[in-house]
């Protein structure tokens, strides 16, 4: 087989098996991920690497190591389900960095986590100001978890006694311009009252409809592909 039509062949069936393989042992965002689930992701990425461009390598020998390693890992993280010490062994624990707004640093140290660490983070959740925080907690993914002092939370319905109105997740109707029928039967719609309240709003063709959703207040929110707006806000510094 010719060089370039094995590299090919070889990258496809690389992608094909890593897409399949990363399926099966689960989807977790990228900043949710601890040091252990980066490592064995770095590792996985490098033998499907190896098994696409490594020509002079058999390729079911690599697909075998990588089908084992992935096998490992789903062990692993039944296992992890079951026993609370293996999974603090590989995952980590979180650990208290600010209690009453005092910085323990102890607890720093041992996580090799700085104090620059620790305000930028903390302004990234919206607090500029130690004393303002209960507790601050390092989560075994990096992130950090702040709780305000009660005397700086922001004011809720329920601290005023007020009662309030069930708020659920709107309903699409309508994504890129096609209709997604399985919401329509779920709120018991056709595709007929659709297309009469589209008309309402002067659409006449669902393609014109980049999105469209139902509130669980009975309410339709149309944005249209062709927005006709006054002005628009340039967030760039390109000079006009």
């Amino acid at each position: 087989m010719p060089v370039i039509i094995e590299g090919v062949v070889r990258a496809v069936f690389a992608f094909v098996v890593l897409l399949i393989l990363v399926r099966i042992t689960g989807k977790q965002h990228y900043s949710q991920l601890t040091f252990f689930d980066f490592v064995a992701g770095i590792s996985i990425g490098g033998m499907g690497a190896l098994m696409a461009a490594g020509l002079n390598i058999n390729i079911w020998g690599v697909f075998a190591a990588l089908l084992t390693f992935v096998i490992l890992l789903i062990l692993n993280g039944y296992i992890s389900l079951e026993s609370r010490p293996l999974r603090k062994l590989l995952r980590g624990e979180p650990v208290v960095v600010v209690h009453n707004g005092k910085i323990l640093e102890g607890n720093m140290a041992l996580m090799r986590y700085s104090i620059d660490d620790l305000t930028t983070q903390m302004r990234e959740k919206g607090f500029f100001n130690i004393t303002d925080v209960e507790y601050a907690i390092l989560e075994t993914d990096g992130q950090l978890s702040v709780l305000a002092k009660s005397q700086n939370r922001p004011v809720t319905p329920k601290d005023l006694n007020m009662s309030t109105t069930y708020e659920g997740i709107s309903s699409e109707l309508i994504v890129d311009g096609k209709i997604i029928e399985q919401n329509l039967a779920q709120n018991k719609l056709s595709e007929k009252w659709l297309e009469d309240q589209l008309k309402l709003q002067g659409i006449y063709s669902i393609g014109e409809v980049t999105y469209a959703s139902l509130g669980t207040d009975g309410k339709l929110y149309i944005d249209k592909r062709q927005d006709t707006l006054e002005s628009a806000t340039d967030l760039s510094d390109r000079m006009i």
